[in-house]
């Protein structure tokens, strides 16, 4: 495993760029002697993100000082369990009464299983899966897009079965482009989970189909996310996110940070040198394909027309429904809807 220890210099990137290789998804925040001063995790560099910083800056703002530790003296594998499961934690420092760490625990390497829960157990997973695919030719003139391989199995099973270790138990495919494949591959398996398809009779955009189906859909939220996206990320905490901000509709975006080689003049209006700066760092936020909404934003969708998830986005805003953006780590975020990602994704996923 990475050093997962950081002194409180570190900067907000560089953080960024361990918590990306670590197991724990959590970083000790602490001194050379090891002295405890507390934790930074994903949620953490989520908010300094949004309050607008840029990442240069250092995580003293951002970590928690007063996290969830355990006592040496206390101490037992069984009570360290209990404390982890109970408070859904990742990572777990032990410390002796000088607030050293001399230990830590990390769930899945030490207890070998994921934290499942059914925190979304009512909620309506939505798979847009209708498309035809054209940028993965040749593969998908003879296979639908969400069939297509992984390892040993189709990328719509690796997305469902991300959204099953958080309770996820209704499965909705907006199906169009051989869909008779894709019904033949559910019954085959014989899934535990329920899976409703979605018939599009012809093609209607990325959600002009959903607007025949909301009869179809629990009277609840909706996780929407396209056939070709894999999220390795906390799928609670966007539910919590979204709940807490008041969202109608959030987008899940990819933060990517860009540095340009040159130095950069800033000139005022009348073509006079302000500064030069060296090799600035640009921020932008991805849209990855992957959305949580409130149920009632499918009546903005116009029956029998083509209609673009974009559109819905900005149909939102016009009618003043509350739209915001989740942030998550580049890392987090696997494409398979070109070509070249798709051929690459084998050796991503198996680190």
């Amino acid at each position: 495993m990475k050093n997962i220890f950081i002194p409180p210099s570190t900067k907000i990137l560089e953080a960024m760029n361990l918590l990306s290789v670590t197991s724990s998804k959590c970083l000790i925040v602490s001194g050379k002697d090891k002295y405890f001063y507390g934790t930074l995790n994903d949620g953490d560099l989520r908010r300094g993100i949004l309050k607008g910083l840029t990442g240069k800056e250092t995580i003293k703002s951002l970590y928690q000082k007063k996290p969830i530790v355990i006592l040496e003296k206390e101490f037992s594998l069984s009570v360290a369990k209990n404390l982890m499961r109970k408070n859904q934690l990742s990572i777990l420092p032990v410390l002796n009464k000088k607030n050293l760490v001399t230990n830590y625990l990390v769930w899945n390497e030490i207890f070998g299983e994921k934290k499942q829960s059914d925190f979304l157990k009512n909620i309506n997973f939505i798979i847009m899966a209708g498309g035809k695919g054209t940028r993965l030719a040749p593969f998908t003139r003879v296979l639908p897009k969400p069939l297509l391989p992984i390892d040993d199995k189709p990328i719509i099973q690796h997305i469902i079965e991300r959204f099953l270790n958080f309770g996820g138990k209704n499965f909705f495919i907006s199906v169009n482009y051989k869909s008779l494949l894709l019904k033949s591959f559910f019954n085959e398996l014989k899934p535990q989970y329920k899976v409703k398809f979605l018939e599009e009779q012809e093609p209607l955009g990325t959600v002009g189909g959903l607007q025949l189906h909301r009869k179809n859909l629990k009277k609840n939220d909706i996780f929407l996310c396209n056939c070709d996206v894999l999220l390795d990320a906390d799928f609670s905490e966007m539910y919590n996110f979204h709940n807490k901000r008041k969202n109608d509709l959030t987008i899940i975006a990819s933060t990517k940070n860009y540095e340009i080689p040159y130095g950069i003049c800033q000139i005022d209006k009348k073509g006079k040198l302000k500064k030069i700066v060296e090799k600035p760092t640009s921020k932008i936020f991805v849209n990855t394909g992957f959305y949580i909404m409130k149920r009632q934003i499918l009546n903005l969708i116009p029956k029998n027309r083509f209609f673009h998830m974009t559109q819905l986005i900005e149909l939102a805003k016009k009618k003043k429904f509350t739209v915001a953006v989740y942030p998550i780590r580049d890392n987090d975020w696997i494409d398979i809807g070109q070509l070249s990602n798709y051929t690459n994704i084998r050796e991503r996923l198996d680190k």
